[in-house]
């Protein structure tokens, strides 16, 4: 009889919960509003002055003249097409794809190597060499900026990409390194011991296993270093000074120096040239939350 009593009782507090729960979630079913509220001011905040430099291009220098917050009307092409149609906006495109993109795949494979040795390898010294490359973050490049000239103009390596690749890849390692570790370290140490009972090798598991298991990390170190190479400002004004060998902000910065009567042509060069960081973070911005998200997980 009492546990019959029991039972009831515990079938009774468990309908009270679910009726206490359907009634919380109908009082609230979208969330907090404080929070969606902040949150629009801050989507706002970051997308209002974007849309502006993008829809500011398809207007006159005379309706901006006229109405600096206001539409397009008409319409105006020409600016986008005069910039699309400059060798100057194309070479300096490319100089930027080829400065990112060496950057991008100079960081990932030595941030994996790296990162495959701390979380895998058990050593005496490993958990010192990953504080070390924390506390890499803690040093940005413009700290070092005069020594890095100094160095760089020792070896030959002023006035070219290869100057402005090296450095970027040495300074965007430590954060690779803390995103990746930890992707690394939860691989299964079975699947390892499996795989050598199997004959694979150390660089067969590496190929075959780690890199499969780890592509959102990897897929997230590759994007940062992308768009942060192709954002990157100090490092080429510094080392360039030949203009066919500018990337896109220098150029940005230079076009806007020899163009700054023309508002509507500087607005129309500027947002060509962060349209690829947008559509990069645009299409691959999934990845970049999971990949985070599994590093902090780590």
């Amino acid at each position: 009889m009492r546990s019959a009593d029991h039972n009831r009782a515990d079938a009774r507090g468990n309908a009270r919960e679910q009726t206490y729960g359907l009634r919380k979630s109908a009082k609230t079913p979208w969330g907090n509003p404080i929070v969606y509220f902040f949150s629009l001011v801050l989507v706002a905040i970051c997308i209002v002055p974007v849309l502006y430099i993008i829809i500011g291009a398809f207007r006159s220098n005379s309706q901006i003249t006229r109405s600096p917050a206001g539409m397009p009307n008409p319409w105006v092409f020409d600016n986008y097409i005069t910039v699309f149609t400059s060798t100057v906006f194309w070479s300096e495109l490319l100089n930027s794809l080829v400065v990112s993109l060496g950057t991008m795949i100079g960081v990932v494979a030595l941030a994996l190597m790296v990162s495959f040795v701390i979380a895998r390898y058990r050593f005496k010294f490993s958990g010192v060499l990953y504080s070390l490359f924390a506390a890499g973050m803690m040093f940005p490049i413009t700290v070092a900026i005069t020594p890095l000239y100094l160095l760089l103009r020792n070896l030959s390596l002023v006035n070219t990409h290869l100057g402005i690749i090296l450095p970027q890849i040495a300074f965007g390692l430590p954060q690779a390194i803390i995103i990746l570790v930890p992707f690394l370290k939860s691989i299964p140490v079975e699947l390892e011991e499996a795989a050598e009972l199997d004959g694979c090798s150390r660089l067969g598991f590496f190929a075959r296993m780690v890199l499969p298991l780890s592509w959102p990390g990897v897929a997230t170190v590759g994007i940062l270093s992308f768009v942060a190479s192709w954002n990157a400002y100090m490092l080429p004004l510094f080392l360039l000074n030949d203009s066919s060998k500018f990337t896109l902000p220098l150029g940005v910065q230079m076009f806007s120096s020899q163009h700054s009567v023309d508002t509507a042509q500087v607005l129309a060069f500027t947002s060509l040239s962060m349209i690829p960081a947008l559509i990069c973070f645009t299409i691959f911005q999934k990845k970049i939350v999971g990949g985070l998200a599994g590093a902090v997980k780590g």
